[in-house]
């Protein structure tokens, strides 16, 4: 495992640890810390979140984060012996999203496929 991986995910345990203790924003309850990507400098961390719940909830959660982000820099620095704490940018991880897609796509396929079945076995 190379050093930025290894710090990737030491930022994604305690970014999960300072949203979900150290944040008292409502907003984000329902927040989970999916990855965590350095850039090849480790000057910034793209941050993927996920969150249980609708569009408006999506918006809201992200908003807060994005509000919340020099706070958990800070608390990174404090906490991490990093030579430089990387600049944190929120991301929204649409993986499940379009893996819940696809799935929905192949069973719309099955289904078709069933019921073409079904009229060719009829005829």
């Amino acid at each position: 495992m190379h050093r930025s991986e290894r710090v990737a995910d030491i930022l994604r345990e305690e970014i999960t640890q300072i949203v979900g203790y150290e944040l008292e924003d409502p907003r984000l309850t329902l927040v989970t810390i999916t990855e965590v990507r350095l850039s090849d400098n480790m000057r910034a961390a793209r941050v993927y979140v996920t969150v249980a719940g609708n569009e408006e909830e999506h918006k809201s959660a992200l908003a807060a984060l994005h509000h919340a982000a020099p706070y958990v820099r800070k608390q990174l620095g404090l906490s991490l012996n990093l030579p430089r704490t990387p600049e944190i940018i929120f991301v929204r991880d649409k993986v499940e999203e379009e893996g819940a897609r696809v799935d929905q796509l192949l069973e719309k396929i099955e289904n078709e496929w069933k019921s073409k079945e079904g009229v060719e076995n009829e005829g």
